[in-house]
């Protein structure tokens, strides 16, 4: 079989050049030059002919497209169901990454081990068999039914699995895999680029459902080049500390489900296990009230959140102020705080402010603002919230508390584990009581904080 031709094209300008240059040519730009394939292949004549999923190509018309409902299939570990949008689709192809011992390997080979009624294959390119056995064993995993390969080629992972024909199929993990058609190390962005290519294609076309493992740079994001993003359909990110007990998996794409849903698991001796009641690892439940401590009701995906922000306010003994903030945007921060010093006459300028989100959540919507500001104040005046008061809300830069998404299925939250009171938007008013809450609406900044302080 004839070596496939392979170019370099630039990454900055674009252009195609036959060989490797130290500068590119067109733009004048230096190191830009990557490996990739060359598109030798040519149109048949005749205008049907099997395309990228497996099936005939023809122009349709969109009425004309027969709509079927895929059966999903669950999984043993319901959080995860949930990140994925109800369970495994046929023919898709799903992401993960995360640091190094937080979970992927593991998470992976529970699924594999507690689907007996599909085929199953887990490829690995950076552990033996016997490695794999040994985990698998320490689990407490049934591993009657599981098969498995150690190959770093992706022809030959293909030529095999076509042979075993997986209904589900694990790659551990994409770094480690290399085409015979590249002339380049395994883990570079061509490399990287042509395997998932050639992967996703095999999933597509056999129907197959395929995890594939990414590690991550230094800064957290997905190894190698964004375009591995784009060609897949689900991808999710583990968070959390490694060495501490919880993990939280975020899906940041998915074509069969909500975006930036969480699930949140336990590490245990027996693998990773979902938490049913998340809202509780992410409250402190003070014995009595603090200073510093606000309750927020957070959304992530579809499922409301209770979640503690906590503020320590200190005087600084330096030349310049410290603004941290860990599990939230830290300009967002010195934003709030110029808006609390404008509109609610409460100047920080000389006090360092450390904010932190309990449980190492992250949050990004804006209804973090108010218990923020919040939980600033009450630690700078060194006067605690009450127990029972939670809240959210967006603050803007006049002052004014505009409304969030979902305000009343986060009020129904709140009411469900046990909270009286709550401090939202006046736009957020609910159309009907809820039972055992006290709802004060605020329009402006002033009006929370004298509704609390």
């Amino acid at each position: 079989m004839a070596r496939a031709k392979t170019q370099y094209h630039c990454t900055a300008c674009g252009s195609v050049h036959s060989k490797w240059n130290g500068q590119c040519t067109d733009c004048g730009e230096w190191n830009t030059l990557e490996e990739s394939l060359a598109n030798s292949q040519t149109t048949p004549k005749n205008s049907r002919f099997s395309g990228y999923s497996g099936e005939t190509v023809a122009i349709r018309s969109l009425k004309d497209v027969e709509i079927q409902e895929d059966p999903r299939t669950p999984t043993s570990l319901t959080e995860l169901d949930r990140v994925l949008g109800g369970g495994l689709v046929p023919g898709s192809v799903i992401l993960i990454g995360g640091d190094p011992g937080i979970g992927k390997s593991t998470i992976l080979l529970q699924t594999l081990c507690d689907l007996a009624q599909i085929n199953s294959l887990y490829v690995t390119g950076e552990e033996s068999m016997q490695q794999v056995s040994l985990r698998a064993k320490r689990l407490g995993l049934p591993s009657d039914h599981l098969r498995l390969l150690t190959e770093t080629c992706v022809e030959t992972i293909l030529t095999l699995a076509q042979g075993e024909r997986p209904q589900l199929m694990v790659i551990d993990s994409i770094q480690t895999l290399f085409t015979e058609q590249l002339q380049s190390a395994p883990g570079s962005v061509s490399q990287i680029r042509e395997s998932a290519a050639q992967l996703v294609r095999f999933a597509k076309q056999t129907q197959t459902i395929m995890f594939i493992v990414g590690h991550v740079t230094k800064e957290g994001t997905l190894a190698g080049p964004r375009v591995l993003e784009h060609m897949v359909d689900t991808v999710l990110y583990f968070e959390g500390d490694p060495g501490g007990r919880y993990r939280i998996l975020r899906a940041v794409k998915n074509r069969f489900g909500a975006v930036n849903e969480l699930g949140v698991f336990a590490m245990t001796e027996e693998g990773l296990k979902g938490i049913s009641n998340p809202s509780a690892i992410f409250l402190s439940r003070h014995e009595e009230p603090v200073p510093g401590s606000a309750i927020m009701v957070t959304r992530e995906g579809t499922r409301p959140l209770l979640v503690e922000v906590q503020a320590l306010v200190d005087n600084n003994h330096g030349s310049h102020s410290r603004r941290v903030a860990l599990g939230l945007e830290q300009n967002r921060l010195a934003m709030l705080l110029a808006v609390l010093h404008r509109h609610g006459d409460i100047p920080m300028f000389d006090q360092d402010v450390f904010i932190n989100i309990v449980g190492g959540v992250k949050i990004s919507e804006t209804a973090v603002d108010l218990p923020l500001l919040i939980a600033a104040l009450s630690s700078f005046r060194n006067r605690s919230l009450p127990n029972d008061v939670v809240i959210f809300g967006e603050v803007g830069l006049a002052g004014e508390i505009r409304p969030v998404p979902n305000g009343e299925e986060r009020l129904r939250e709140a009411a469900k584990h046990g909270f009286k009171r709550a401090i939202i938007p006046k736009a957020n008013k609910p159309h009907q009581a809820i039972k055992g809450l006290e709802i004060v609406l605020a329009a402006r900044l002033e009006d929370a904080i004298d509704a609390l302080m």
